[in-house]
């Protein structure tokens, strides 16, 4: 059986939500034992960020679209 359009978007859908979940359960623990989370840069080079850090960064942006 061949997935329609609908289907498909939904399942794109599902997908990041389930990602963005799963990002901000990881950040929270993280959080919690105040670990650094380490990401990559635009220019390639490799940085430890706090955890915490990221969650404010986050969860400000979610509340300024508010």
């Amino acid at each position: 059986r061949v997935m329609s359009n609908d289907e498909r978007k939904e399942l794109s859908r599902k997908l990041h939500y389930g990602l963005a979940l799963a990002e901000k359960r990881m950040l929270e623990e993280k959080a919690l034992r105040n670990e650094d989370v380490i990401q990559g840069t635009p220019d390639g080079k490799i940085k430890a960020v706090p955890a915490r850090r990221l969650l404010r960064k986050m969860y400000s942006e979610e509340t300024a679209g508010k």
